[in-house]
């Protein structure tokens, strides 16, 4: 396909807080960038990415309150030798422009947190500093997208005295042009990770799995 893919200008509504319909149904667009597909559900309302045909998902039975992401769906998505992902939650957050407050990262090209970003991802760039690093990148969709990891996270540092997270997150939405909307997928179980989004002033508004096709 040719031009932005359907999915991004419902990322990029969803974040200034205009969602497809609450009406339980599931859309249908053709498959993302790279052969990957998703589904990804809204509130309400689910919609999924693939190149199979509309008619086989509906009548696979999902919908747009929870089953566009019940396993077995998943499964049938991916075929017999496909990856189904994590279920992620979709979180965003306004970019803050300014003068960029981290410095670009060379030879990490080995690190796990960058190789992950570079096998889904498209034009990855690093940042970091002594707390630890960020990926930047064109991520689901074509959005804007980050993911930071602590160098060696500290659990037995007391309450007071964390927040590199969070402080490193408010540094890396100053590489996002102010107003400009940047995505972060993060596991609903990582409550560490996912606190420090939200306190850095990312707000959810759904979740996704990304699935890597291998049907017959």
């Amino acid at each position: 396909m040719t031009g932005p893919h359907p999915l991004l200008g419902l990322f990029l509504a969803a974040a200034e807080g205009h969602f497809p319909p609450v009406d339980g149904a599931v859309t249908v667009v053709p498959p993302l960038p790279g052969g990957l597909e998703c589904s990804v559900a809204f509130t309400g309302h689910a919609v999924v990415a693939t190149a199979l045909p509309a008619d086989e998902i509906v009548a696979a039975g999902p919908d747009g309150f929870g089953a566009s992401l019940a396993p077995d769906f998943l499964r049938l998505l991916a075929g017999p030798r496909g990856t189904v992902g994590v279920t992620d939650a979709t979180l965003t957050a306004p970019g803050t422009g300014g003068p960029p407050r981290l410095a670009r990262l060379d030879g990490y090209d080995a690190h796990p947190r960058v190789r992950h970003a570079r096998r889904l991802r498209r034009n990855v760039t690093v940042y970091g500093d002594g707390r630890g690093l960020v990926t930047l990148a064109e991520g689901l969709a074509g959005r804007t997208e980050l993911s930071i990891e602590l160098h060696a996270p500290d659990t037995s540092v007391p309450a007071p005295a964390r927040g590199r997270g969070r402080s490193l997150l408010a540094d890396a939405l100053t590489l996002v042009p102010p107003g400009s909307p940047v995505f972060a997928a993060v596991a609903p179980g990582n409550a560490r990770s996912l606190r420090g989004f939200l306190a850095a002033g990312f707000v959810p508004v759904g979740s996704e799995v990304i699935v890597e096709p291998g049907r017959v």
